[in-house]
């Protein structure tokens, strides 16, 4: 699963990237920099997995990780090819989810494509593009549905009802995510079609280091024009950020938050926020070799979860045993857990929760 970092030209993505990958994009002050998409394979913060490492003093720790991919600045005119569009525009269809860096800062020495700062005149050029894109995709599909809804065709009627409201909504300037559809003709009519303006997205407002922690006008500007996509909005002075991820001493870095008065790395609250835009979960397996943190959609079944590890775990699933991350914390050990009767034993309908430590029983 990949969540893509977009916006226009000399936002601040490639800066961002940096800081959540190890991989080092280049940053210039000029559009265009970022051609080929960076991907960064990233460590999902989560305290749990280090009490786990506490507990168990394993050989090796794996923690979950996500991938994120930087794309290249889009530009008015993406959607008819203009710059790189169909190129941008390729590799944000590959991605599950959508990062939408917009300017919020003022900086003179920084050029910005528009001459001027309005974050929310560059969320609707982006906006714009991406709608473009999934309207022609919608018009073609309609020309085919139109035929033979016309013949009488019910289950074609009922899919041509969807894409009407699809394409009302993309000409009226709404993405698709913030059209009313029922749940059926979601499921059926618009997921598989795979529009852009569907993935989920958060918006990241780039702030200046006095706005990190309570955002700006700017920002206040961007959280009301966002109320309908039900979408997140996360403030990230991404410069600051940058400083702080140069430092190597962990106490350094500590300090430099408290002064600016931050608790963790906003970085993090964006690598678990891209987690769950993802609709991702974690369950941990938890002996001396390893403690592992596993990732599943969030609704997975004991054996889908136990699928992720080996596919033979999931063909020859014959049970789980399944200790809540809560109770192995608070008792210390997998003893102390069956100790107090606290270890269940899980079949084929498990839904697996969010922390569940997990050991799986099969036959290959």
């Amino acid at each position: 699963m990949k969540a893509g970092i977009v916006g226009l030209p000399n936002v601040g993505k490639s800066t961002l990237f940096n800081c959540l990958s190890n991989a080092k994009a280049q940053s210039a002050n000029f559009p265009f920099c970022t051609i080929e998409p960076n991907v960064g394979v990233v460590n999902v913060p989560d305290p749990r997995i280090q009490r786990l490492e506490e507990l168990v003093n394993p050989e090796r720790v794996q923690p979950a990780t996500v991938e994120i991919v930087d794309i290249a600045g889009l530009v008015k005119g993406a959607s008819k090819g203009e710059g790189l569009g169909n190129q941008f525009l390729a590799n944000i269809r590959e991605t599950d989810a959508i990062l939408h860096v917009l300017r919020c800062f003022d900086n003179d020495n920084i050029v910005h494509v528009d001459g001027s700062i309005d974050p929310i005149r560059d969320k609707e050029t982006i906006d714009m593009e991406l709608q473009l894109k999934d309207l022609d995709t919608v018009e073609k599909k309609l020309d085919k549905v139109k035929r033979a809804a016309k013949t009488g065709n019910k289950e074609a009627q009922k899919e041509e009802t969807a894409l009407l409201k699809a394409k009302e909504g993309l000409e009226a300037g709404k993405s698709i995510r913030a059209v009313d559809f029922t749940e059926d003709e979601h499921k059926e009519f618009i997921k598989p079609l795979q529009f852009i303006t569907d993935k989920p997205v958060m918006y990241v407002c780039n702030v200046n280091e006095e706005a990190a922690v309570n955002g700006n006008s700017h920002v206040d500007r961007v959280r009301e024009a966002v109320k309908e996509e039900n979408a997140e909005v996360l403030v990230l002075a991404v410069g600051t950020e940058a400083d702080i991820t140069e430092l190597d001493d962990y106490e350094e870095r500590q300090m430099f938050l408290q002064d600016i008065g931050l608790e963790e790395p906003g970085s993090a609250k964006l690598i678990r926020g891209a987690y769950s835009l993802l609709n991702l979960q974690t369950y941990f397996t938890a002996g001396v070799k390893e403690v592992r943190a596993w990732t599943i959609p969030i609704g997975s079944t004991a054996p889908q979860a136990a699928g992720v590890i080996h596919t033979d775990f999931e063909k020859g699933f014959i049970r789980a045993e399944v200790i809540s991350y809560n109770d192995f914390s608070e008792l210390g050990s997998e003893a102390k857990v069956k100790e107090a009767g606290k270890m269940r034993v899980e079949g084929k309908e498990y839904i697996v929760q969010d922390g569940d430590v997990m050991h799986f029983r099969f036959n290959v």
